[in-house]
């Protein structure tokens, strides 16, 4: 076992890309450091609508976080770990009274998915996870670099989720907001790399889910102070003809099909007041006297795929007319389609426009999914374990390897098997002495990554012995072939018991 004393301002990384969040207090004992994610609904409802916005654009986005300063090019046999206590094993969901049963086929485990969080450089990033056992089925194990800032102290990521089972932007089991993460003091405080994995508890699974929206006028719609947006409608290419009102301003609106529609000005009697889109262009030259054409409200970006910009585009250069928004990137390289409003007034009862752009009332709630065990079950756990054993590992890969070759895509869960090693890896800037390694030519995105021993196919269970933090080329032949882990000791076992007993519960209903 390996204690690390530094000095006040002793020496840390200084290559971190993670964000900011709260700080962890130390325990009694000195090894237990816990910090809050999302202690409170409000702010868990805003990371659910932040990830799942725009068919989930947040999360189709995120690449694999993957910093070179985390791949190291040398590994020395020798040395490592030593156990603290006797071997020990918590079984998995689901196996708490059974024997675990021998296989040599390989299924995927339920269990493992994506684990995203949002950068200190604003980027959006995953690592790898699973699901483990715990009092009330709620945890997650992975890296301690996947949850804890290396460069800030006592600081966690923003934003920080995981999704079971994630493919394309797919969350087949509910997306699992983090409440609090639980590492070693040593890894909090002075970013010891021996101590590179966290366990985090989890709310239950959160979607949102629409009301019903109704049609409304717009003295309703501009009042109304929850969430409301504007839907469009396919009409006809004779309705649309007909509904042309003013070429100028390239508008297009269907009050009455066969009659001209009456715009009017704010002194007609009862006359009401809408917005209408323009082109960009058009908006700019806006905004001067009291009637048609002044500026309504700012211009309202909307967060998009790749496939939708492209989409949109399409159908812009077919009509532009029809389709004047501008598309674009923001200042994230995210995709996004700007709108551009300007007033139109009408007499009573002629409000309307083109591709019917009718204000709609709609509230979006949470509902509840359930526990995270209850859904993808929870892998066991498994401390003070001799090497030599054989392991399953498993996670996304995406990043290349250093001769530039990028074998992985990072869409579907990979995995490795072998028996491990008792290493000593010579990165000292991560104070490295006791990870344990296998054999395994992944690439980044693979962190956080369960190892499992006595995994059973039939059953898709194991125990976790470790998660992935290192990826290495330990022939210097510019590609990467060697994984590493910390080794799980009675430390580790005390922290994971910590986590897997604490409450997180349900936010809604």
């Amino acid at each position: 076992m390996k204690r690390i004393l530094l000095p006040a301002g002793g020496a840390i990384l200084a290559t971190g890309l993670l964000a900011a969040g709260l700080a962890g207090t130390a325990q009694a004992d000195n090894v237990i450091e816990n910090a809050d994610l999302a202690k409170t609904q409000a702010q868990a409802e805003e990371v659910v609508e932040f990830w799942t916005k725009s068919n989930n654009a947040a999360l189709k986005g995120a690449v694999a976080f993957s910093p070179d300063v985390l791949e190291v090019d040398k590994i020395v046999r020798g040395g490592g770990y030593s156990a603290d206590t006797k071997p020990g094993v918590t079984a998995p969901i689901g196996e708490e009274k059974k024997t675990v049963a021998k296989t040599q086929n390989v299924n995927l485990p339920k269990s493992i998915g994506k684990v995203f969080f949002e950068g200190r450089d604003g980027k959006l990033y995953w690592c790898s996870g699973t699901s483990i056992q715990s009092q009330y089925r709620n945890l997650v194990a992975t890296a301690g670099h996947c949850v804890y800032d290396i460069a800030a102290n006592k600081e966690v990521v923003s934003r920080w989720v995981f999704v079971p089972g994630y493919y394309q932007g797919k969350t087949p089991f509910g997306i699992y907001v983090g409440k609090q993460a639980f590492t070693h003091y040593d890894f909090e405080v002075y970013e010891d790399f021996d101590r590179d994995y966290a366990f985090v508890t989890v709310y239950d699974a959160l979607a949102g889910v629409e009301k019903s929206s109704k049609v409304v006028d717009w003295k309703t719609y501009d009042a109304y102070q929850g969430e409301k947006f504007v839907k469009d409608v396919e009409v006809s290419e004779a309705e649309y003809k007909k509904g042309k009102l003013d070429p100028a301003t390239t508008d297009y609106y269907d009050v009455d099909p066969g009659k001209a529609d009456e715009a009017t000005g704010p002194d007609y009697p009862g006359a009401v007041v809408d917005r209408f889109e323009v082109r960009k262009s058009f908006y700019d030259a806006a905004g001067v006297g009291q009637g048609n054409g002044k500026k309504f409200g700012e211009p309202v970006v909307e967060n998009v795929t790749f496939n939708e910009a492209l989409a949109y585009k399409k159908a812009q250069e077919k009509n532009g007319f029809k389709y004047p928004a501008t598309v674009g990137k923001d200042a994230r390289g995210n995709w996004t389609i700007t709108h551009y409003y300007v007033q139109k007034w009408f007499k009573p009862g002629k409000v309307a426009r083109f591709v019917r752009l009718e204000p709609n009332i709609v509230g979006r709630e949470l509902k509840s999914g359930g526990r995270l065990g209850d859904n993808v079950g929870g892998q066991g756990f498994a401390w003070n374990q001799p090497t030599g054993k054989y392991v399953r590992t498993f996670g996304y890969p995406q990043g290349a390897h250093p001769d530039g070759n990028k074998p992985y895509t990072g869409v579907t869960p990979k995995w490795c098997y072998g028996k491990t090693g008792k290493n000593v890896t010579k990165a000292p800037e991560f104070k490295v002495e006791e990870h344990i390694s296998l054999k395994c030519a992944v690439t980044g995105g693979y962190a956080g990554g369960p190892w499992l021993l006595k995994y059973s196919n039939a059953k898709r269970l194991g125990y976790v012995n470790g998660v992935t933090s290192l990826v290495m080329d330990s022939d210097k032949n510019k590609r990467y072939d060697t994984i590493t882990s910390p080794y799980f000791d009675g430390e580790t076992a005390a922290i994971y018991s910590a986590a897997s007993k604490s409450w997180s519960g349900k936010l809604v209903k």
